[in-house]
């Protein structure tokens, strides 16, 4: 032990760290998907592979171990979806900041969005639910709606939650500064709330947040009112600058530079267009 930490070199330290950041990202990355069973069975092969050696079970060894002989083939095949989305994000140049995870301010500008679209769909009275993905993979829920993978905007989500569109029933699921899918419909909450009457939206808000860390925010059809859930508890902000204080702490996000005027034009220069599209 005195041998190897006498040779122990700070270029060591970099190494390992940067070993342990990648393979952390990666693992969040197959977090949700598929990928992760199949990184289990993987496991349990290795160790099968393993008790057959140490216990001298020819057969079975010898089956385990042609198996690795063609593990490469494998891999590619099993992982086939999550190799090809790692190469797009090389050719786009998006691949080191999935490693990395998304800049503060990317998050920031995302909710800036998010708080925009539900102040003018509360103007409207247009209910909507959308739930931004944290630590908790939202894939196996994604699989259920309409693909999107579209960037992150205030106008699409309005577009996507006016009425009578295809679209606006079900929740919109974002990912980083994306949103990957629309008319997703969640688990629905059964934990009671005396004195407070919750409609569907609501219920699904509670029920996503109560199974993963995810943040929801709902726009009342019925009332207009914006409310947050997070951690199976539902919060009604005193107003959207509150409610986006409240969603830059969960996410992370930097306080973006731009005055509270600019976004409030901004917010009114939506709701006209949405006016006029009507």
């Amino acid at each position: 032990m005195i041998d190897v930490l006498s040779t122990f070199r700070w270029r060591d330290a970099i190494d390992i760290l940067l070993v342990a950041v990648v393979v952390y990202r990666i693992f969040v990355i197959f977090k949700g998907t598929r990928a992760v069973q199949m990184l289990i069975g993987l496991g349990v092969l290795l160790a099968a592979t393993g008790i057959a050696r140490r216990l001298e079970l020819f057969t079975l060894g010898w089956i385990l171990d042609n198996f690795w002989t063609f593990w490469i083939i494998a891999f590619v095949v099993l992982f086939q979806p999550e190799l090809r989305r790692a190469l797009t994000r090389l050719g786009q140049g998006r691949l080191f900041q999935s490693l990395i995870g998304g800049s503060r301010e990317e998050r920031a500008h995302v909710i800036d969005d998010v708080v925009t679209a539900a102040e003018v769909l509360a103007a409207r009275r247009a209910g909507a639910l959308i739930v931004l993905e944290r630590g908790t993979g939202l894939r196996q829920y994604a699989e259920l709606g309409v693909g999107l993978d579209a960037l992150v905007s205030a106008d699409l989500l309005i577009s996507i939650f006016l009425p009578l569109t295809p679209l606006h029933d079900g929740a919109v699921l974002i990912q980083g500064s994306r949103i990957v899918a629309a008319s997703c419909f969640l688990p629905l909450s059964r934990s009671l709330h005396p004195g407070r009457p919750l409609g569907s939206r609501h219920r699904a808000a509670l029920g996503i947040t109560e199974e993963t860390d995810a943040v929801a925010v709902t726009v009342s059809e019925e009332t207009g009112q914006v409310s947050m859930t997070v951690e199976g508890t539902l919060e009604t902000p005193a107003d959207l600058e509150q409610l986006r204080r409240r969603l830059n702490e969960h996410l992370g996000g930097a306080p973006v530079v731009e005055s509270r005027g600019v976004l409030r034009r901004g917010a009114r220069r939506l709701l006209s267009r949405a006016d006029d599209n009507a």
